[in-house]
């Protein structure tokens, strides 16, 4: 199917091909990095998913919805959800690299170890820290 306004070659003046997902129904990886984004910070801030609900108008389930990828978050909605959480829009959308963030960072266990692992000072003790984590995983 060719999209309107276009003779056949979508790369002639500057036009760009549509992009084609295999399973339509599927979260972009773009609304998954995002949401998670949210969730990690929305933790960071001890904020709890109705308190951030209340502070831009929606419910709790729809922050759910937004954090586990499965709504999109509109640009105006992105905006507020950045403002209560004191963030830019760009750090919500800081480290998309356009795959899929499957990585540890990604679940709530990362999210969370990230928080925690920020309010320890020492960066010695950080460093045992890492140096344990390493140790387990070679186990």
């Amino acid at each position: 199917m060719q999209a309107a306004g276009t003779d056949g070659n979508a790369m002639e003046a500057g036009n760009v091909p549509p992009v084609v997902f295999a399973d339509d129904r599927a979260p972009h990886p773009f609304d998954l990095h995002v949401g998670s984004r949210v969730r990690m910070r929305r933790r960071q801030l001890g904020m709890s998913q109705d308190t951030l609900a209340r502070a831009v108008d929606i419910t709790f389930q729809q922050v759910q919805k937004y954090e586990r990828g499965a709504t999109r978050i509109s640009a105006s909605r992105l905006y507020d959800m950045a403002r209560v959480l004191d963030v830019t829009v760009g750090y919500l959308c800081q480290g998309f690299d356009g795959e899929a963030e499957a990585g540890f960072m990604s679940t709530a266990e990362g999210a969370e170890l990230a928080s925690v692992f920020m309010r320890v000072r020492s960066p010695r003790q950080r460093q045992r820290i890492v140096d344990l984590v390493q140790i387990l995983a070679d186990t």
